[in-house]
């Protein structure tokens, strides 16, 4: 990606500080990683074509089933006939549980399989997982978004406080902005635990966003997080692809500074290897000032390509 999509100012800059392949203890890769958000003394990786996620902590990377194998499976993929079953967890937030740290895992809602929802929380030490569907809420959130179910793709979560921002994907293609939600994250966990209607959760505060495009290829949001002055961060890719569930080239990735549903700037994310990476996953480490660090995953939509765990450096003008 060369220059600023047009219409948008260059004063956020992004570097790559280091990159890691990211593989299981057992030698396996971690592939489609989708979503990352911190547990207990690591961080939670979601993978979006697995019913497992990755825990990586400083002594390994271990695996925790979130879901029921779906059909006798586990993994997913167009080569094996089985990517219409995936789950599709593209979300990982941090949240809470009766006051206790928590990571909340959302499905895509890009198909009627793809509308679950799990929560992973750590009980002496080792993560306990609830999930359910939740095809109400889904329905809303459309709605609110003022789509057909077909054009739903929830791709990304930022947490606001008490409020989770959950992000649909977009295509300029399809005539589709990015655009985002809010929805109360305490309502949220209750309809995750069963101890509230998921079709009564709120679901407020629309917003469209105007991200750019690059040789052509709109920028759509891929996840966010929060900044502490109240900002927001997004990442975006320029992926070619005609509708909410095929994968297509990406010729560019983006960072972008976000004031409420203004676009306040956006800056390519450095290629690594002469390849574009398709930054899916954002989690805060620490703000320094006008320098914000950031723990980003890295999804190849590639079965056979271990995904890769990016340290990025944002410098906001």
């Amino acid at each position: 990606m060369s220059g600023v999509p047009r219409g948008h100012s260059s004063r956020v800059r992004v570097f790559v500080d280091s990159a890691r392949t990211l593989r299981f203890d057992d030698g396996s890769p971690v592939t489609a990683a989708s979503g990352v958000a911190p547990l207990g003394e690591g961080w939670l990786i979601a993978q979006d074509d697995s019913t497992i996620a990755a825990w990586r902590r400083d002594d390994g990377v271990h695996p925790v089933r979130v879901l029921p194998p779906v059909d006798g499976h586990d993994a997913f993929s167009e080569p094996a006939g089985t990517k219409h079953l995936k789950p599709d967890l593209e979300v990982a937030c941090p949240a809470e549980v009766d006051g206790e740290p928590a990571v909340l895992l959302l499905g895509s809602g890009s198909s009627p399989r793809r509308m679950r929802a799990v929560l992973v929380r750590l009980e002496g030490g080792e993560p306990v997982v609830h999930a359910a569907d939740l095809p109400g809420l889904y329905e809303r959130v459309a709605a609110g978004l003022g789509l057909p179910m077909d054009h739903l793709n929830l791709e990304g979560a930022s947490r606001h406080g008490a409020t989770i921002r959950w992000f649909n994907r977009g295509n300029l293609n399809a005539g589709v902005r990015s655009a985002s939600v809010d929805v109360p994250l305490e309502g949220l966990v209750a309809a995750v635990l069963g101890r509230a209607d998921a079709a009564a959760v709120a679901v407020e505060q629309p917003r469209e966003y105007e991200l750019g495009e690059v040789e052509g290829v709109g920028l759509a949001v891929t996840d966010a997080i929060a900044l502490p002055d109240g900002r927001t961060l997004l990442s975006a890719a320029a992926e070619d692809t005609p509708n909410a569930v095929d994968d297509g080239p990406v010729v560019a990735t983006a960072i972008a500074l976000l004031d409420g549903e203004t676009v306040l700037a956006v800056a390519p994310i450095p290629e690594l290897d002469g390849h574009v990476r398709k930054v899916e996953g954002l989690a805060l480490r620490r703000v320094e000032g006008r320098r914000v660090h950031l723990l980003a995953v890295v999804d190849d939509d590639d079965p056979a390509t271990p995904s890769a765990e990016l340290e990025l450096r944002v410098h906001l003008g």
